[in-house]
């Protein structure tokens, strides 16, 4: 097998004396949606941070592409559960702010931003602000701004989890189509959430995560044909399964 984009090797994390995680060990393969899941404070959010390099690991190894992690993980991008957009920025400038860090000219970086958001389905939103958008909108941009960076790895903390039931189904199939469109360089996805069932639809393995401290109970292949439906009767084992293995 090619080598994994990110491996955890025995990671652990201590807060003020507490453990948080214990000996967690997994990869992130190539091509795959990769899903964490657990029940509150297993240390799902704490994970994606210690893989995008926002917080170093108490103990253990986190390499990137075989290499160790020493500081941010340029990899890495992070989708964010609330959002995050700058309010004082439109759309487009969102989307484009890390390619301004990057020193790209202005011209260059606002072409890859605008067509990054007709591919999430905002044309002719470019020039609006945040405020002037929906939550589902906003989530939109939010993603496109990830995926302008071109990582190797886009990590979604929650991304579906403040918006309402039909708007986060059509964000769903939009992310996992987007991971197959050549238009999109990135290929690759570790997912947080809460959902089991959201596991299941779009994951291609699950992290199944304990608590007290936070270490992985097992992880799961879903080999669910895709495309998938929502709640499917073939999707059915693989929640049981994943449900028994947190609790």
């Amino acid at each position: 097998m090619p080598e994994p984009l990110v491996s955890l090797v025995g990671v652990g994390k201590r807060y003020n004396g507490a453990e948080v995680l214990h000996d967690v060990s997994f990869d992130v393969r190539s091509g795959e949606i990769l899903a964490l899941v657990g029940p509150s404070g297993c240390g799902k959010s704490t994970l994606l941070r210690i893989i995008a390099g926002l917080i170093p690991a108490t103990s253990g190894r986190v390499l990137s592409e075989g290499r160790p992690l020493d500081g941010l993980n340029p990899a890495t991008a992070l989708v964010f559960q609330s959002f995050a957009l700058l309010p004082w920025l439109k759309a487009a400038e969102n989307v484009a702010l890390a390619l301004e860090a990057r020193g790209v000219p202005a011209v260059e970086r606002l072409r890859k931003a605008e067509r990054l958001l007709d591919l999430m389905g905002l044309a002719g939103h470019a020039r609006a602000y945040p405020r002037e958008l929906s939550g589902g909108m906003r989530q939109r941009v939010g993603v496109a701004r990830a995926l302008c960076q071109d990582p190797r790895v886009l990590l979604l903390d929650e991304p579906f989890s403040a918006l309402d039931v039909l708007t986060a189904q059509t964000l769903r199939d939009q992310v996992v189509d987007l991971l197959h469109d050549p238009a999109v360089s990135t290929r690759t996805a570790v997912l947080v959430t809460h959902s089991v069932e959201e596991a299941a639809y779009m994951a291609d393995r699950v992290v199944a995560l304990q608590a007290n401290p936070g270490r992985v109970a097992e992880v799961v292949s879903i080999d669910a044909p895709r495309p998938r439906r929502w709640n499917a009767p073939e999707l059915v084992p693989f929640v049981d399964r994943l449900y028994g293995l947190m609790t």
